[in-house]
């Protein structure tokens, strides 16, 4: 029986120790996000704990290795049997470098070299750290992405001889009517479903850190308790506009 909770991208970029989280009662593990070409990331500071509450912000800007370093270390993770069974996600997002325009591509690079290694694939178009990145969340512009990494999955699933379904993480920061868009556009392209929700931008008034700090430490997606109300409400907005057999991860919020 596997435990319904697994451990979201961003703990394990790089696929260091997926099998460990597993050891840890974690059901699944998404590793990433990983980009097509390797990167540092954001300048440091980069990480900043909000103590009185629980939360995180941070603009860590998708450091990691690339997607070829992350296929290393999965290979040697899917070695044994134990390996093969576990449950281990790769969420991948776009390199920085790579404009807007050019998204497509990059994802599908990395949705090409990953699958064969990926139980299933994460699309992060909802990161506030990389410029632009969340402008892809527009049905219009995100179509493409989608559809270039749904095609190498199912390249793959014919090679391989195994499902490897794909899903699309969005912000919390999204009106309803563009997460019933996505919702829609999802189902359109045959995706097999949605994670929901990624960092917010927001600094919301309830918080009990004060405003000086907040602007002392600047942008960064803010997680923790925080997010836990938003997040269910676009779970609860999915599931309605979602039939029985799309998932939806939920993702957020969880602090105990």
């Amino acid at each position: 029986h596997h435990s319904p909770l697994g451990m979201a991208a961003g703990f394990d970029k790089d696929g260091e120790v997926p099998l460990a989280l597993l050891d840890l009662g974690f059901g699944h593990v998404e590793v990433g996000t990983v980009t097509a070409h390797p990167q540092p990331g954001n300048p440091r500071p980069r990480a900043f704990r909000l103590l009185s509450d629980r939360a995180l912000i941070n603009r860590m800007g998708f450091n990691n290795h690339g997607a070829r370093g992350l296929v290393k270390n999965l290979a040697r993770a899917r070695r044994t049997e134990r390996g093969q069974r576990a449950v281990i996600g790769v969420n991948i997002g776009k390199s920085k470098s790579t404009p807007l325009e050019d998204a497509a591509e990059d994802y599908r690079f990395s949705a090409r070299a990953l699958a064969p290694y990926s139980s299933y694939l994460a699309i992060n178009v909802s990161s506030p750290n990389t410029p632009g990145l969340r402008d892809l969340q527009s049905v219009e512009v995100l179509r493409p992405v989608l559809e270039a990494v749904q095609d190498e999955a199912s390249q793959a699933r014919r090679r391989l001889r195994r499902d490897i379904p794909v899903l699309v993480k969005i912000a919390p920061d999204l009106h309803d009517d563009d997460v019933i868009a996505v919702a829609q556009l999802v189902q359109d392209v045959g995706l097999a479903g949605i994670i929901a929700t990624n960092t917010t931008i927001a600094r919301p008034e309830s918080l009990h850190t004060g405003r000086l700090e907040i602007e002392r430490i600047g942008p960064g997606g803010l997680s923790g308790p925080i997010l836990a109300d938003r997040s269910l409400q676009v779970l609860h907005l999915l599931r309605r506009h979602l039939p029985a057999d799309v998932t939806v991860i939920s993702c957020g919020g969880v602090r105990t």
